[in-house]
């Protein structure tokens, strides 16, 4: 009976040890399972946050682009503005040069034309002297 007893004890032992290793087996299996889940899901993560970084890299890379080419665009309108403010000025003062130097020409042909005139008007008044002397 005792024999009998231990070889009991044994095969439960035995089949005890037998389902341990099974479900170690099965606990490692599953383990395995999950960290390669967890390993997919990680990856998964990691690369959705590098697309998501390199979208904002852009997007921040578009915005810059776009400020300097606003900042460039106000630098060459302001400098336009600026140009076209001389060009205005100097056309301003060549106008008015212009202006001085008709006038001056105007005055030196006026003082001219009353100097022949005057000429021509003492010449008339000699003649009519004459001929009235004459007369």
């Amino acid at each position: 009976h005792e024999r009998e007893h231990d070889r009991e004890i044994s095969e439960l032992i035995t089949k005890h040890e037998e389902e341990m290793e099974e479900l170690r087996a099965a606990l490692n299996k599953e383990q395995q399972q999950l960290l390669d889940e967890l390993r997919h899901q990680m990856e998964a993560t990691h690369k959705a946050e590098i697309e998501q970084a390199q979208i904002q890299s852009q997007t921040l890379h578009n915005l810059e682009l776009e400020a300097l080419r606003l900042s460039l665009n106000n630098m060459h309108t302001s400098q336009l503005e600026l140009t076209q403010s001389n060009l205005r000025k100097e056309k301003e003062t060549a106008l008015v040069e212009l202006r001085e130097m008709l006038n001056d020409k105007r005055a030196q042909e006026v003082a001219i034309l009353q100097s022949r005139h005057q000429l021509e008007l003492e010449k008339i008044r000699e003649k009519c002297l004459k001929e009235k002397d004459d007369l």
